[in-house]
Order: C-alpha cells, then sequence, then structure tokens
C-alpha cells in the first residue's frame, strides 16, 4: 500500500503488479497466462516463493514485541477514523500510541507515536506479506530501515507496529499539490536520495543479502529531519546463494519501476533495485511521476521521455523541475543526472552497485545542508557544453525498451 504516515490521505499511487499501459486499476499477464488485478496491491499466493524458514520460527526470531488485539485497539483508540494515517490495497495504517519503556498502550498525546498497520482479512496472500515484513524488519535493522516496533498474530487479526514517521512519504512531497506539502528543495531530494540509496546499499550487503523489489517514492518514508527510511517489506526476497546469479521469480512490483529483464525473465538481481532507484532518482530531479496519463503524449513514461535529455549535456535542465528555480549548480545537476542515467541502463551490468550510487551521491551533498546560501542560476542550453563534466558509462547507452 502507498505509505504516508505523516498525513491523513488516501493511497492513489501505482499498485502492485500493475505491469500495463492503462493506468493502475488495469491488469497484467504473467508469463503463465494469469490474469492479475492491478486494483489490489496483491496478487495469487502463487506469486511468493516459499518462506525459508516456518511461520513459527520467523515469529520466534523477530526481535520485536508480539502486541495482543486489545493493546493495539487501545493504542489507536479503538481503531477510530480520525486516526487513519494512510489507506491502501494491503489495509489501513492508524495513529496511536504507546509507552517508550513497557510499550504498553497509553493515552493520546502521550508516550511514544506509533503507525499500526491492520491488514485487510483478504486470505493468504496477505499473510504471506504480512510475514515477509515480520521476517525482515523484525530481524535486520539499521538507520535508513524503517524500525519495526512489533506485531500482532491474533484469531484473524493481522498488524503491523511501526515507529512514527512524521513527514510522511516521499512521494507526497514531489506530487502533492498542497499547503502541507511543500516543494523540496535540491538540497533536501539529494539528502533523501542519499539517505535511500544507503538503506537499498545496507539490504544488498553481505550482512543483509535481500532485493527489496518494490523501490518506489510511496515506500520511502521520512523522519522529522526527512531523513529517509525504507518500508514495506511485503515484496523483499532474499538474495541469489552460492554459484547463482538471479533468483527466479514470478514477476512483481510496480508499473513504471520494474527493470527491463526483470519483466521479461523473472530473473531478480541487486541490479533490478538499481533501477528502481534510478527511476525514483529521475522522479526527484524532475518533479514528475514514473508513470502519468495526464502528461502530453510521448511524455506518460517518465525514463522513455527523460532517456534523451539525460544523454546530451546541453539539454538536461530540460527535465529538472521548475520549482527548484535556481537552487542547483550546473555540475551537480549534471551528475545527478548522469547517475540516474547509470541507473536506468537497459543492460543490468552496466549499472553502478548501490555502494557505487551511495559514493556519488555523497559527492552531491551540500556542506550547508538545510542553510541558506547562494546556489547558481539555472543555465542556459548554450552554457551547458563549458561547463559539463564527465559522466563515466560505460560503452554507448542502450537504446530505449518497449513500452510495456
Amino acid at each position: 500500500m502507498g505509505n504516508c504516515w505523516g498525513a491523513k490521505i488516501s493511497s492513489d499511487s501505482p499498485s502492485r503488479t500493475a505491469f500495463s499501459q492503462t493506468g493502475p486499476t488495469s491488469k497484467f499477464t504473467s508469463r503463465n497466462g494469469a490474469a492479475l488485478s492491478g486494483s489490489s496491491s496483491h496478487a495469487s499466493s502463487a506469486s511468493m516463493l516459499p518462506t525459508p524458514r516456518s511461520e513459527d520460527e520467523i515469529l520466534e526470531s523477530a526481535n520485536v514485541k508480539a502486541f495482543t488485539f486489545n493493546e493495539l485497539r487501545t493504542a489507536t483508540r479503538n481503531f477510530r477514523p480520525d486516526s487513519v494515517l494512510g489507506e491502501g490495497g494491503f489495509g489501513s495504517v492508524f495513529k496511536g500510541w504507546i509507552d517508550e519503556k513497557t510499550l504498553a498502550p497509553t493515552r493520546p498525546g502521550t508516550g511514544m507515536v506509533i503507525a499500526v498497520k491492520r491488514l485487510n482479512q483478504e486470505g493468504y496472500q496477505g499473510h504471506k506479506e504480512w510475514l515477509a515484513e515480520v521476517n525482515y524488519l523484525g530481524t535486520l535493522s539499521d538507520p535508513y530501515l524503517v524500525k519495526l516496533v512489533g506485531y500482532c498474530l491474533e484469531d484473524e487479526q493481522r498488524l503491523l507496529v511501526y515507529e512514527f514517521m512524521p513527514r510522511g512519504s516521499l512521494e507526497n512531497h514531489l506530487f502533492r499539490r498542497s499547503s502541507h506539502f511543500q516543494p523540496l528543495s535540491w538540497n533536501l531530494r539529494m539528502k533523501v536520495a542519499l539517505g535511500a540509496a544507503k538503506g537499498l546499499a545496507f539490504l544488498h550487503s553481505d550482512k543483509a543479502k535481500v532485493i527489496y523489489r518494490d523501490f518506489k517514492t510511496s515506500n520511502i518514508l521520512l523522519d522529522a529531519n526527512f531523513n529517509a527510511k525504507l518500508s514495506d517489506f511485503g515484496l523483499a526476497k532474499d538474495g541469489p546463494t552460492g554459484d547463482k546469479s538471479h533468483v527466479s521469480t514470478r514477476v512483481m512490483g510496480t508499473h513504471g519501476y520494474a527493470a527491463p529483464e526483470y519483466l521479461a525473465t523473472g530473473h531478480l538481481t541487486a541490479k533490478s533495485d538499481v533501477y528502481s532507484f534510478g527511476v525514483v532518482l529521475l522522479e526527484m530531479l524532475s518533479g514528475r511521476r514514473a508513470l502519468d496519463k495526464n502528461r502530453p503524449n510521448g511524455e506518460h513514461n517518465l525514463v522513455e521521455w527523460a532517456r534523451p535529455y539525460l544523454r546530451s549535456k546541453r539539454r538536461i535542465f530540460r527535465i529538472l523541475d521548475p520549482r527548484l528555480g535556481g537552487q542547483y549548480s550546473l555540475a551537480r545537476a549534471q551528475k545527478a543526472a548522469a547517475l540516474a542515467l547509470q541507473c536506468i541502463s537497459v543492460e543490468s551490468r552496466q549499472r553502478p552497485s548501490m555502494d557505487e550510487v551511495v559514493t556519488a551521491l555523497e559527492q552531491l551533498q551540500d556542506a550547508k545542508e538545510g542553510g541558506h546560501h547562494h546556489l547558481q542560476k539555472r543555465p542556459s542550453s548554450r552554457s551547458l557544453d563549458n561547463n559539463g563534466v564527465k559522466a563515466s558509462m560505460k560503452g554507448k547507452p542502450a537504446p530505449s525498451p518497449k513500452a510495456i
């Protein structure tokens, strides 16, 4: 589901499994011919590989609290409608309060704020994704992953308890037009990009060896200081082991973010996540959604529209979000665009690793981050040739992929 834990809205981000060109409520036909509805964020139970550990083993090893349903009902004031932070195909997220030390429910406004995700009671697939969240977030800990405080498994009830992220999702800050969501500055966008990249790099590290598989703006949550954390691990997979180069799985994810080789073959690798990161970085640079049917013809698919501009230093400014004004220096804008282009390479081997992405983004951070300082005005297209920087691209850019 779309995560928006800092503001009360309904998620309208593209849903998982909606791999077609007819919008978020369309259908995608997988390789085995089964039609999957895009109106829900879930597919059939066949889409998930068998969990490597039993359910009991996962719950026993999770380093989080097992809440009772009554405790969470009290913490959220009986799941009151005015406590809803977000809604989607997965269920609803409610704001609640618990004691920071004992984790017992407390009065509203006292103790620690939490976000309680309550699953719709819709069968096996919802339970599998709930279990995947406990499996990964219950054992993995990193500053760039949202913290799982606990879970509830009681009769038919399936709930997850997270730390509260007051700034909500990156999706809201990039695409919502309201007084509550002001346009993100260039420096904040680069800060969020770096934090999200560090989250993916941790998942890909030898310590975790996890492929996230659903990297998108609605799954990047922001704390009070705009520190980014990855959320929603329902589609995450253990990476390949031994001499295996990939994990074979049924294609799932969100249309517009999935790597072309994954769509074509079902072969999942860490480079699949790198492609998704490139799409999100492009969204942050442009202020445009990965897919937007409200744009003019030829501009519906962000990657296909932006790729020609990314290849030309003198035309890069055409893709940059006009709301950024003169906040970015030319050199940094070109480097960020070159990084995005590398990440969305059609050939997966031409994409950088997430560690390399982190290194590149660290070089784009401003030492005066958050302060008011002079930034270069956006240059004219004529000046781009003389001030450009070299992007380390391997070989010639691959041709654009066919529309999905």
